[in-house]
């Protein structure tokens, strides 16, 4: 078989019973399109360095920078991006802001990627 076709159907016939099930079920754009956003903002490696560190202990930011090896401004506009799509939140101590993940999701999100990949 031509490797170009080798994923495609030998004939074209489409299930309309089916296609009518999923179109009935499919998800609004702007689901879509948050949740695009969403694993975008995951498919960034220092990201995924910071969701990490914040899974094992709430940090700092100078703390963050030491841990990922990166500077503290690098860290403060991934920790920006983190912020906007509600992966983490802070608090501030005096002139000290900690960072921990928002909520339970986003340590489930991170593990099934991790699972996925080591399969």
């Amino acid at each position: 078989m031509n490797r170009e076709f080798e994923d495609r159907c030998e004939v074209h016939y489409i299930h309309e019973d089916n296609v009518r099930e999923v179109q009935t079920a499919m998800l609004e754009q702007e689901t879509i399109l948050s949740l695009a956003e969403l694993f975008k903002t995951m498919g960034d490696a220092t990201r995924l360095k910071l969701i990490f560190a914040l899974m094992k202990k709430e940090l700092c930011v100078c703390d963050l920078a030491a841990v990922i090896g990166v500077s503290e401004s690098a860290v403060s506009h991934q920790l920006r991006v983190l912020r906007n799509q509600k992966l983490v939140k802070f608090r501030r101590q005096g002139k000290v802001m900690y960072y921990t993940l928002a909520d339970e999701h986003v340590r489930m999100l991170f593990d099934q990627g991790l699972e996925h990949v080591c399969e």
